[in-house]
């Protein structure tokens, strides 16, 4: 597992880790989340070995990332913010290097490498050089790094940075099918990666833990956690329909989206509103074009707790 016990990094004047304490898990995917300048990134670089910290100890599948860095490392794939390679080597040339330095050999060298230019889609940029490729094709060679040695602990600072929409839906296709294997730390400031691909979800500001949980359980203290939301069909009873609905024991208040028309009644004491709704709306024959019970929302809980400050 990864073991992080009172990790704390200064720059001199500026904590940016303040005595971090959590661990992962096989199967576990976590995401770590926080504003930006929150300690995620730093925090990545110190699981990878890449920055000591001033105080605090990191160990990975047992190996002490400072005083076992080599084999710590072996058991790493390390994607760093931003993709950092060599922008005059093609993707094929710097793949081959990584799988040279990483002990890579012989027929399974070359069939690592092939697997890992179909996994990521690269077979028809390999000839050109890394500076000449737009930065979603610059970001899965990135990734193609980090997964070629099929490491046992895989460590990604914003994965799906820069990527379109497709692309983002086959990376994440990727890390959920390696996670069945490995242990996935996913540092980032998407709210929708966090949903998409995490088991797990810490969120940290000023370098510190102030949520860890499965991100169903952080939605649970949204404010709009079994609120429910509707659309009519005729927008002109809106009135009518927001003071019926008001009137429901169940319902502690309602919001009305102007814009949209749509309006969401929120629950009282946590009591459930969706059938109270239901059967008011069957009595007095209103229709609805949008009926939905919410979950909860990530990002309002995520405001919540970092004070508003922006992801």
């Amino acid at each position: 597992m990864i073991l992080c016990q009172n990790l704390t990094k200064r720059y001199g004047p500026l904590l940016a880790v303040d005595d971090l304490s959590f661990q992962v898990a096989p199967g576990e995917v976590l995401g770590f989340l926080g504003p930006n300048g929150a300690g995620k990134s730093t925090t990545m670089r110190i699981l990878a070995g890449f920055l000591p910290a001033n105080s605090g100890k990191a160990s990975v599948c047992g190996f002490d990332v400072e005083t076992e860095a080599t084999e710590a490392k072996r058991r790493i794939g390390y994607l760093p913010e931003g993709a950092p390679s060599y922008p005059e080597m093609t993707p094929r040339s710097f793949l081959e290097f990584v799988a040279d330095i990483r002990g890579l050999t012989g027929a399974h060298r070359k069939n690592r490498l092939d697997e890992v230019y179909g996994l990521l889609h690269l077979e028809h940029v390999l000839g050109q050089t890394i500076d000449t490729l737009s930065k979603g094709y610059k970001r899965r060679v990135g990734l193609a790094q980090a997964i070629v040695h099929d490491p046992e602990v895989l460590i990604l600072d914003e994965p799906t940075d820069g990527l379109d929409p497709n692309q983002k839906h086959e990376v994440r296709q990727l890390i959920n099918q390696m996670s069945q294997k490995k242990i996935i730390v996913i540092s980032t400031h998407l709210l929708e990666e966090v949903d998409a691909l995490c088991n797990r979800a810490i969120i940290i500001a000023h370098g510190r833990i102030l949520a860890d949980d499965t991100p169903e359980k952080l939605e649970t203290r949204s404010r709009f956690h079994n609120a429910v939301s509707v659309k009519l069909v005729d927008s002109s009873q809106i009135e009518a329909v927001r003071n019926g609905i008001e009137a429901l024991p169940e319902v502690a208040s309602t919001e009305l989206d102007a814009q949209s028309d749509r309006l969401t009644a929120f629950p009282a004491n946590g009591q459930l509103p969706l059938a109270a709704i239901t059967d008011l709306a069957a009595k007095n024959d209103w229709e609805f074009s949008e009926l939905h019970l919410e979950s909860g929302r990530l990002d309002e809980v995520f405001r919540t707790i970092t004070g508003g400050a922006s992801a």
